[in-house]
């Protein structure tokens, strides 16, 4: 006879807990524990059996097949560059983002065209048949919708594994799994428990059968994975698609991947077809730059392994309250008070009455230090009304003591600005011989931050000739 027992789990890390507390002793967050009624139907000293097959066999490391895994290529080349160069068979990956956003588009643009060679099983707990037909449609490509594309519209697991079983596709995508529930549970859809035992199956689904299992997951306000925090463990891969609503780029970043790097990025536009590839993102994230405007910069940003050159602007302007304001878009707001705070102690720089404004534009996120000198610089070009140089880009972390210290690629940085016609750079000073900086571009290296201003800023004198 099933059992049933109550027990209270945190929404922010997933821990249990036999009492209810105000705040969570694990990750000490406030009103985060929920009840939730379990029911045990597993009998006793009885195995569950886990996917379609119980089945597993103890076998030597040196006789297992397969040195490299065999991957599944994707006409999306973006997308293959954040997965590590393809689709890997068995792989759990989990797409998020924030709703409307793009994620069931990218996908169904993905299944598409799998679905030309591979048998594709799209399960939706959220819109039914007709919805998704319409959106195919919208993105088909001379109107033709592969045969191979299955569509389900169902929310219980169970049913879902029936389905696979005889369909036996190549990949499933279940949108979303917040929306799948198990029967033996008690507890409602989207619940910790629900989200974390159903990833759990269709993890273990995807390593006995070796179907490639796609997981589209809702965010919290926060920005991360609704549900527990081991969702993210369970997987293979994690993707984040990134963007804001009014603007048409979007971001589609990996935070862990098991298969191939981390901090990946492909760059996607939102467009009526639906998402279309970015293939040189820096010349199109720099294709409205006004040329020696004050207060704009460049910068040379790592995405994972790709280089990726972005404006970033600063603003200066006298405040009209007791305390100037300081305003951050797109760069940490905490990296933005320091590099202020060293602009007017180290360099004398006249910011204590002025608002101080930063954007990145296009809507890029910068989080690495190796932007802190074009941050430092667009503030100064604005302040002194001196625009930079637009042959120049600048590249180097600053310290508190007003110095420049060196940042990790800087050749692949380097080699990135030559390719787009930039003809100057400034970094920070080598202290130790390294490999020649690339050729098609002048280096100039600097101690300060000083100094660094000095040979970046263009010289009214000469800005009048």
């Amino acid at each position: 006879m099933a059992k049933s027992y109550t027990r209270y789990v945190c929404q922010v890390c997933g821990k249990t807990s036999s009492r209810a507390f105000g705040r969570c002793p694990s990750c000490e967050s406030w009103d985060s524990m929920v009840e939730e009624i379990v029911q045990d139907t597993t009998p006793k000293n009885v195995s569950p059996v886990r996917g379609l097959s119980g089945a597993s066999q103890v076998k030597r490391l040196s006789d297992i097949d397969g040195q490299v895994e065999d991957r599944v290529p994707l006409e999306m080349e973006e997308f293959s560059r954040v997965l590590g160069g393809g689709i890997v068979p068995g792989s759990v990956v989990l797409i998020g983002g924030d709703p409307g956003i793009g994620k069931s588009t990218l996908t169904l643009q993905m299944a598409m065209q799998l679905a030309e060679k591979n048998t594709i099983l799209y399960v939706s707990g959220e819109e039914s048949e007709r919805q998704i037909k319409m959106r195919a449609v919208r993105l088909a490509e001379d109107d033709k919708l592969p045969k191979n594309l299955l569509l389900v519209t169902e929310t219980n697991l169970g049913v879902i594994f029936e389905h696979i079983s005889q369909v036996k596709p190549s990949l499933v995508i279940i949108d979303s799994i917040q929306t799948v529930t198990l029967p033996e549970m008690e507890s409602a859809a989207g619940s910790i428990s629900q989200v974390r035992e159903s990833a759990a199956k269709l993890r273990e689904l995807a390593k006995t059968t070796g179907i490639t299992i796609f997981l589209i997951g809702h965010v919290t306000k926060e920005g991360t994975i609704a549900g527990p925090r081991v969702l993210e463990h369970i997987v293979d891969t994690v993707l984040y698609l990134e963007g804001e609503h009014f603007q048409s780029y979007r971001l589609l970043r990996s935070v862990k991947n098991r298969y191939g790097a981390t901090s990946e990025v492909g760059v996607f536009e939102m467009q009526e077809r639906g998402m279309v590839e970015v293939r040189n993102p820096s010349e199109v994230f720099l294709a409205e730059r006004m040329i020696n405007a004050p207060g704009s910069a460049i910068a040379v940003t790592m995405e994972g392994t790709r280089p990726l050159l972005v404006e970033i602007q600063g603003l200066t302007t006298p405040t009209n309250f007791g305390n100037p304001r300081r305003t951050a878009n797109g760069i940490d707001f905490n990296r933005l008070l320091i590099i202020v705070a060293v602009l007017t102690r180290r360099l004398g720089v006249g910011l204590g009455n002025q608002d101080v404004i930063t954007n990145v534009v296009s809507g890029l996120r910068l989080d690495e230090p190796a932007a802190d000198l074009a941050v430092a610089t667009a503030i100064t070009s604005s302040f002194r009304d001196q625009p930079v140089r637009a042959d120049t880009v600048l590249i180097g972390e600053v310290g508190l003591s007003g110095e420049l210290r060196m940042v990790g690629q800087m050749q692949t940085r380097l080699r990135e600005a030559a390719k787009l016609g930039f003809k100057r750079a400034v970094v920070p000073k080598r202290l130790r011989k390294g490999e020649p900086w690339p050729a098609g571009i002048e280096v100039i290296e600097a101690r300060s931050l000083r100094e660094a201003l000095k040979a970046a800023l263009l010289e009214k004198e000469k800005l009048e000739e």
